[in-house]
């Protein structure tokens, strides 16, 4: 089995950073993750280790838990040796003690060792600093061996460990650019292959398996479930049964996550025939000035959630252009007219998460003690709305959708109807939706598309789609 870490001096720096971030007492405890059974025990989901254990400790594999004593600064690794047994299946391993040292880790024991030292802990009245637990069986053991119940665990998750891991991890490092970088354009090319291989008549699943071709084909896989979708209009649309008709658009977001775990998120439409027609034309236009614009707005210090804004501006001015909507643009982003046809946020942090950090908790992570998230339709689904920094890696993902439930909710309500032309919108009711998205890197006075150039301009894809 491979072993893909970056040099023990990051993680032992990582770690080292994060005691004096804590200036605390106590210990921190890590629990890796587990391998979990899909159906029974030993046919398993594929594993997938906790992101910030691979952020501190890297060690890519099953039933570990790390502790760091904040105050003596020992560091120990919890976990099992493979024994012949296990080696019949697995191949050799090395042992976890020599496993630890590639982490920078000099100290290795049992997990009945882990009880002991967890007992001690609560003996002596030290704190012990947990972060959020998002896996069932995670919180199950943990609550075992804190010797509290599932529900009561939470008393034991630690903010000032959540806030010291977020300013740590949201702030990539050269290494990390570098996995995302491939990452980016491992999904790119993904997204080349669907443009190439789609063609009218075949089945949405035939294109999503020559997508995950291309990921396995470099020792990658999907980030997040493949959305490739003749129905763009429905944000998160996993299936993929659909028969691709010519008068459709195809929404495919798509991305990789490479051997190190970095996630890349792109999103291309394009139509299935050879050219965008006249009407997809127009609204994609609006998509990708928008998106422009968002860019260049892209700095350390802008509160993205005043980015989201902008781009929402423009995509009012563009359908008010097509007689969409109408009246003051300004006023009708402020009202969230808007958000009938961008119900969701421009974007979010992006690394080892595709939403980078979510299980820290979507507020600790988007947003910050000037910023605080909105809670009106769509701007409340604005993930990150705080000021950038540098070092900041995130989407841009704006669209437009029309989708037919909202629209007969809203017109029947009257909504917005000072900014919405709600009879305009009849003959749009079949057209779908429209979303562009790339991964950004915020740079000391700008910012940086991560990745391989992937079309996204009308003349480059029909180009494209044309080959």
């Amino acid at each position: 089995m491979e072993h893909h870490l970056f040099d023990k001096e990051i993680y032992i720096n990582r770690r080292q950073r994060l005691v004096e971030k804590m200036d605390g007492k106590g210990i921190i405890l890590f629990p890796g993750n587990e391998e979990i059974g899909m159906n029974y025990k030993d046919n398993q989901y594929p594993f997938r280790q906790d992101s910030s254990f691979l952020y501190f400790f890297g060690l890519d594999i099953p039933g570990l838990t790390s502790m760091v004593d904040l105050e003596s600064g020992e560091e120990i690794i919890f976990g099992t040796d493979w024994t012949m047994d296990d080696m019949i299946w697995t191949g050799p391993m090395p042992s976890l003690g020599d496993l630890a040292s590639m982490a920078g880790v000099e100290k290795v024991n049992t997990p009945g060792a882990l009880k002991q030292l967890v007992e001690k802990t609560i003996q002596a009245k030290r704190t012990i600093h947990l972060l959020p637990q998002y896996r069932g069986e995670n919180i199950i053991k943990i609550a075992n061996l804190l010797n509290t119940s599932p529900g009561e665990l939470k008393s034991f998750i630690s903010l000032p460990l959540v806030k010291a891991v977020i300013s740590l991890r949201e702030i990539k490092e050269e290494v990390e650019i570098k996995e995302m970088e491939k990452a980016v354009t491992i999904s790119a090319d993904m997204h080349y292959r669907a443009m190439e291989f789609t063609r009218t008549g075949m089945k949405e699943f035939e294109v999503g398996a020559q997508i995950e071709k291309v990921a396995k084909s470099r020792n990658a896989r999907f980030a997040y479930p493949l959305i490739f979708t003749v129905n763009g209009e429905i944000l998160h649309n996993h299936g993929q049964s659909n028969t691709i008709e010519s008068s459709k658009l195809i929404l495919c977001d798509t991305g990789a996550e490479n051997e190190m775990h970095y996630a890349g998120d792109l999103t291309r439409t394009f139509p299935a025939s050879k050219k965008f027609n006249g009407k997809q034309k127009d609204i994609y236009e609006i998509v990708l000035t928008s998106m422009d614009h968002a860019i260049s707005l892209l700095k350390p210090g802008i509160r993205y959630k005043d980015v989201h804004k902008a781009a929402a501006e423009k995509i009012v001015d563009g359908l008010k252009e097509l007689q969409i909507m109408k009246g003051n643009t300004h006023d009708a982003v402020e009202a969230g007219a808007h958000a009938l046809f961008l119900p969701h946020g421009l974007g979010h942090m992006i690394g080892l998460d595709v939403h980078d950090m979510e299980a820290l908790g979507e507020d600790n992570v988007g947003y910050s003690g000037t910023v605080k998230r909105s809670d009106t339709f769509g701007l409340k689904s604005l993930r990150l709305g705080k000021e950038l920094q540098e070092g900041f890696v995130l989407t841009v993902e704006p669209g437009i959708y029309f989708i037919l439930g909202l629209i007969d909710q809203w017109s029947s309500q009257k909504l917005h109807d000072a900014f919405i032309n709600y009879g305009k919108l009849e003959s749009y009711r079949d057209f779908g939706g429209i979303r562009i998205e790339d991964n950004y890197l915020i740079t000391s006075n700008s910012s940086r598309k991560l990745g391989k150039h992937l079309p996204k301009s009308v003349a480059e894809i029909e180009s494209l789609r044309s080959d």
